[in-house]
């Protein structure tokens, strides 16, 4: 009876392990076939899974391929993974290295069209008298070499023309009198002309005329000029610059060696380019600078540097320098805006991509490789010229940057440099 109990209890023991055993691989084949079985999803509606391709019913996307087996991380430790954003970064982005080459620089400028001043020459008035009539009008105006400005009453002018008719009168062979006293004629304004004038007709001339010895845009003298009488009418403020009265009129008395007018020569001018720190270091005199206007394409032209200010302007932190041209052909308007590419010497150094630098203010970081990520790295640089940036400190040739440090700055938190 016995004997019967026990072959009872391992016939019921067998069955049951051959039963667990059948249902473990049936588990087996079941998750097999599932792993096998494609699935689709919506990229913006994750829950919705369908076994076939179609059209999301929430929004109407293609479904995609659900991808069964993610890519695992590999060789990040957990400790990586705990860092601050604002001292590490796990990326998987492209790297760099710098590069020690040589490189023609450009230097990009924007600037403007002023006068050479070099050019600007005054017309002053050489005796004292009174304005009789007034040939030129406004700011300006346009005038020739040798034309008509002015017609003027001097007492002294009219006692000089006397003296010389009362040598020719009384004695007409003493050649070194009348020399002189045409002489002085010619020294207080009269030209060669009305010098003779006198000597043909034998009376003074009373209003005598003032001609320009230079050509050029008219501009007020600025200084010792009396005035114009300001006009109680608020419309003064509207009046267009080129119709500005100027400060001399008909009436008014001039003194001897007063400045009555400036003038501007156009055909001679400069172009005035600014240089940013950056771009301040590669410039020298004589650089060949190309320049474009912004009036009108196909007009550039070349010059060079002919003076570097030794100062900034005010309200300016850019070192500014001069490009004289001609501008007779040119007739580029005075104030117009300039483009000025300078060509500067090929420079030797350690370069790196300009996107591979971003700014923190006063510092420059990249972002160094390292074994699990990328950490910030401040360096020094140099100049910048199309895409390369200059690093002049703070990397080896062996390290490896990110290519776009712009990529790996958290908004939300402010990068933290190590030095």
């Amino acid at each position: 009876m016995r004997f019967l109990i026990t072959q009872l209890i391992v016939s019921l023991l067998l069955f049951s392990s051959a039963c667990n055993n059948n249902k473990k691989v049936d588990h087996t084949q079941h998750t097999n076939a599932d792993n096998k079985k494609e699935l689709y999803t919506c990229p913006m509606h994750p829950e919705i899974l369908k076994d076939q391709p179609g059209q999301c019913p929430i929004c109407g996307m293609e479904l995609v391929k659900k991808e069964r087996n993610a890519g695992s991380i590999t060789g990040v430790q957990l400790e990586s993974l705990l860092k601050p954003t604002n001292q590490y970064v796990i990326s998987t982005i492209s790297v760099t290295a710098i590069k020690k080459e040589q490189i023609v620089t450009e230097i990009d400028a924007l600037g403007r069209v002023e006068y050479d001043t070099r050019m600007i020459g005054n017309i002053s008035a050489r005796i004292n008298g009174r304005i009789e009539k007034l040939y030129v009008r406004y700011k300006y105006q346009y005038i020739k070499k040798g034309q008509k400005i002015m017609d003027i009453y001097s007492p002294e002018l009219l006692t000089a023309q006397q003296n010389l008719l009362f040598i020719l009168k009384n004695d007409a062979d003493n050649a070194s009198l009348t020399e002189a006293a045409k002489q002085k004629l010619l020294l207080l304004g009269m030209n060669a002309e009305q010098v003779q004038k006198i000597i043909r007709t034998g009376d003074p001339i009373f209003s005598v005329s003032v001609y320009s010895n230079l050509s050029g845009h008219l501009h007020n003298a600025g200084d010792g000029l009396a005035m114009s009488p300001k006009t109680s009418s608020s419309s003064m403020s509207t009046i267009n610059l080129s119709t500005e009265l100027l400060n001399l009129k008909e009436g008014m008395y001039v003194q001897k060696g007063q400045n009555l007018f400036s003038v501007y020569n156009p055909s001679k001018a400069w172009a005035l380019l600014n240089i940013y720190t950056d771009g301040q270091a590669m410039i020298q005199k004589g650089q060949l600078v190309v320049i474009t206007p912004e009036s009108g394409s196909g007009r550039s032209f070349q010059g060079r540097i002919d003076f570097i200010e030794p100062f900034y302007r005010q309200g300016n932190r850019t070192t500014s320098v001069r490009v004289y041209f001609d501008n007779s052909s040119l007739r580029l308007p005075v104030g117009s805006q300039v483009r000025g590419v300078i060509i500067a010497h090929p420079a030797m150094g350690y370069w790196l991509p300009k996107e591979s630098v971003t700014s923190l203010g006063m510092d420059k970081i990249v972002f160094l490789k390292v074994i699990d990520g990328f950490k910030p790295k401040k360096v020094t640089i140099g100049i910048t010229t199309g895409n390369n940036i200059q690093i002049t400190g703070g990397l080896a040739e062996t390290d490896s940057v990110a290519t776009k440090a712009q990529f790996l700055i958290d908004s939300e938190s402010f990068i933290k440099v190590k030095e």
